[in-house]
This record gives C-alpha cells, structure tokens and sequence, in this order.
C-alpha cells in the first residue's frame, strides 16, 4: 500500500498527540515572537549590564551586525520551515538534515537553553519587583518571594490555551514598544551635552576584551525570533505563516534594539555611557527617562517593565513545553510529556515540567543567597546573568549548527541547485555563528567578573558541552537499541502516519493469510 495514496491515515496518534491546528494565526504568532525577544527588559537590563560589565560603546552596531547574521540564518530556516512542521523546530531540522543522533543531541541542547532563558530573568523580575515594593511602600520583602509568584503564575497560564497568552502577549508588547519609542523620541530631541552623535555605529568602538561577550549577551535579546517554528503545528498555513513571521521578527527586533541603543548613547552621552551604566545599572532607562519626561513616565516605565519580564517568562515557557511535547512524542522523554490537556490542547505536562524546573532554579539561587534583601548578586548577577549567558551560548550552537542541517537537508534530496542562494546564506551564517561561539566563549570572564582561574569559567560553557555530548550519547544509544524511536527522530507526526499505514498493512496481510487458510 503506497502511503501517500491513502486516506485513511491519521496525521497523530489519537487526538492527545497533536497540537491543535489553526489555534493562532500570522498576528498571535507574531506577538507571541517578539514578547519572547522582551523588549523593554532587552533596553532597560540587557543594555545598560553589557555597557556596564563589557564595556563595548558600540553596542547598537552590535544590533545591526546580529541583525545581519540572522537574517541570513533565515533565509534558510525559512525555507525549512515550509518542508517541516514540528513542534521540535531547532532539533527536527537538525534531525531531518544531519540525522537522528544529531538531533537528540540538539532536542536536548534546546531544552536545556530555553529553559535557561526561561528562569533567568525571575531573578531580574524578582529584584525589580521587591525593590520597587521597598522604595514605594516601605515593604521588605526577599526577591526570590515575587520570583516564585512568577512561576506559578505563567504555569498556570501555560496550561491554558495558547489563545488566551497571545492575547495577553499583544497587549503588554504593543504598549512596551510604544513606551521605548517615546522614550527614543525624547533621547534625540534632548541629548546629552554631546549632542546627537553617531559614534555608537563607528566599527572602532567594538574594540576591546568584552566584544565576545557583549555579543552572546546581545543574541539574548533576538532570541524568540525562531520560535515560530515551534508554533508550525498551530498555525494556518504554517508553510507561509511561520516564514513571514520569521522574517518579520528578525527585522523588526534589530532596527528596534539598535534604535533602542543608539538613543540611550545619545541620551548618557558616547563617552559617557559606559560610566553611566556602571553607575546606575540597569536604573540608567529609568533615570534618563525620568530627567526628560517625568517621575510619572518612569513610574510606568517600571510598571512596564515588570510586565514585559512576564511576557518574556510566559512565551518562552509556552516554547520550551512544546519542545518538552515534542520529544514526548518522539520518546526522547517519557511519553506523558508528548500528551496535550483535552480541554485546552495545550502542552500541558511540559508546561509542568517547566514550572518544575524553574520552581527549582529560583529556590536553589534563594537557599545560597547570603545578601541583605536589596543586594543584587544571587538575582541579577547570578540568576539572571548567568542562565542568561548559558541560554544565548546553546542557542548560538543551535543556530550554527541547525544552518549546516539546511545545506544538508537539501543537498542530501538533490536541491542544491534550486536552493544554491538559500544554502549559500545558510553557510554565511553558519561561519559567523562560529566564530561567535568562539570569542564568546574566550570572552567569558570579562562577562562573569571573574580571575582566569575561576571555575565558572569552564563550568558554564561546560554544561553546553556536556548536554551536547549527552544527547550525542543517548542518540546512539538509540539508534543501536531502539532503532525504531532513532528513526522518528524530528519526524514529528508523521512518524504515526508511517506507523498506522504498517499497522494497516500488517493487517490486511494478516486478513489474506487468514483467507488463503479458509
């Protein structure tokens, strides 16, 4: 019986392995996108802490360097996007183009990197909220209190239906974007005495020992971008839905961030900024805002900074259930994880699972917390700084490492000529997410703060390693013992199609065989 030809194959087995189809269309997707980029935590945090610790001036070119990386990395992701559909995204490429072993080692890489990026800003989200509690209202309260609300907050909401999030996610984004860009607005018609300058763009003001850094700290803040690869399954016409978004999200993330840059160097001054970042920390949107526009426009900017964390928190922990779904389906995790809520459709055990882990997170950074309520380090030094850090590395090997799975994927079915520009951006891209990587990695302790013998500066980069050398192992380990789960790796729900049409096959011979007895 020829597969293709048939009609009666389902495409998952039983309603609780499938994502529920058409749920979100182009604009959800593109929200939900975005908030995972978080804009407002992206130019109130991560600016003024890579200004601060890296000390590069030239950060908004950074944005448009990244910006260019990345969107050569999509030329080819999206293409990929209209062949595959999974909710696996990074590892269901890298599967379908280097193989089965290759992608449960990048399965597990992703989990562990959106899951990161996940609990690391409930420190961030944590600090500010208690801090602003003291300040506001003479209320002392210990950070890791609001962070462990947070957790079960966005698991909750997790377990809803993705319709419901989108929308939340649509509105705290559309007013986060509209309070940068009036902030940008009154950067530039009130600069610093400095005035209006360009310097921030000129090559020569990424020279330094933090340039490294200062990059992985910066591809933190694009990423969400790819993930509406993850959401394929629930869109309508994902193979032109999720290409547009991707495309559409890359570009509207790096004018964003580099106009966002620039205007906090014209705001401090380029000479300046660096200074200034030391000094007030990630205070220095608030206090520039404030000077310009009021007590009263700061009191929103705070406000809405708390509420672009959650969004962030939400839509990554909506990515990384689905990567928990899809593996649960494969059977790289227990299957529980692969069944949807029949209520809503969601991801619901691997909505859990990441509530789990970042319940975990926030209690292990709380118990080893020695300072004073107030005192930033185990927050925002450590939680956030260092999951951040580790999240970006793995999602800068995924990125690499799933734009050669593009080459592959099609010069392995004899497309390489159709897609020579696609596969010759996809190559770009892979080069100079290499050479990220590299400095990246070389750069680590200006990131940390820490001397060159400081442990943290192999047992972070490590535990990248070590998570891909796992999954390397756990997918040999299949393709030998369980070579039918090895073979379903990124396959997604068409595993179960090739399943049922054998069942169905096995059948029918069972049925003649029976006959010809008779």
């Amino acid at each position: 019986m020829a597969i293709g030809r048939s009609t009666d194959i389902s495409t998952f087995k039983g309603g609780e392995r499938a994502l529920r189809a058409d749920r979100i269309g182009l604009p959800g997707l593109l929200f939900s996108v975005v908030a995972a980029s978080a804009p407002l935590m992206v130019v109130a945090g991560v600016m003024p802490t890579t200004w601060a610790v890296m000390g590069i001036v030239g950060q908004p070119l950074i944005f448009v360097i990244l910006g260019v990386v990345l969107a050569l990395f999509s030329v080819g992701y999206a293409e990929m996007s209209r062949h595959v559909h999974n909710a696996g995204a990074f590892y269901a490429y890298i599967a379908r183009g280097l193989g089965g072993t290759a992608g449960s080692a990048a399965s597990f890489l992703a989990l562990l990197s959106y899951s990161a990026l996940q609990f690391a800003p409930y420190g961030l989200l944590g600090f500010e909220i208690s801090t602003q509690l003291q300040a506001r209202f003479d209320v002392s309260v210990s950070w890791w209190v609001p962070a462990v609300v947070g957790v079960l907050l966005v698991g909750t909401l997790g377990w809803l239906k993705i319709d419901l999030n989108a929308k939340v996610l649509g509105v705290l984004l559309l007013i986060e974007v509209a309070i940068v860009v009036v902030f940008d607005i009154s950067a530039i018609a009130d600069p610093s005495p400095a005035g209006v300058s360009f310097h921030a763009f000129n090559p020569s003001t990424l020279s330094g020992a933090g340039l490294g850094a200062a990059l992985c700290f910066c591809i933190a803040g694009f990423v969400g971008f790819e993930q509406s690869a993850v959401y394929a399954e629930e869109t309508s016409r994902p193979h032109l839905v999720v290409a547009r978004v991707t495309f559409l999200a890359v570009g509207f993330i790096s004018v964003f961030y580099a106009v966002g840059a620039w205007a906090l160097s014209v705001a401090a001054g380029p000479g300046q900024v660096v200074a200034q970042s030391q000094k007030h920390a990630t205070d220095l949107l608030f206090v520039l805002a404030q000077d310009r526009l009021g007590a009263g426009f700061a009191d929103v900017l705070h406000i809405f900074f708390v509420t672009g964390m959650f969004a962030c928190l939400l839509s990554f922990h909506n990515v990384v259930a689905r990567y928990a779904f899809a593996m649960g389906r494969e059977r790289l995790l227990p299957a529980a994880f692969g069944r949807t809520n029949p209520t809503s459709g969601a991801p619901a055990y691997g909505s859990l699972l990441q509530s789990a882990i970042s319940l975990a997170a926030v209690l292990v950074f709380a118990v080893t917390d020695k300072g004073a309520v107030g005192d930033p380090t185990a927050p925002v030094l450590r939680l956030f700084t260092w999951g951040g850090q580790v999240g970006a590395l793995g999602i800068i090997v995924l990125l690499a490492t799933a734009s050669v799975a593009v080459i592959a994927f099609f010069v392995r079915r004899g497309a390489a000529r159709a897609q020579a520009v696609r596969i010759a951006c996809s190559a770009l891209a892979a080069a100079a997410l290499l050479v990220i990587i590299f400095i990246s990695v070389r750069d680590f302790d200006v990131l940390l703060g820490s001397d060159p013998d400081s442990p943290l500066l192999w047992i972070l980069p490590g535990i990248v390693g070590a998570t891909v050398a796992g999954g390397l192992a756990y997918g040999l380990y299949l393709r030998a013992a369980r070579p039918e789960v090895h073979s379903g790796i990124g396959m997604g729900n068409e595993v179960y199609q090739i399943e049922q049409a054998r069942n169905a096959e096995t059948g029918a011979e069972a049925g003649a065989g029976a006959g010809s007895v008779s």
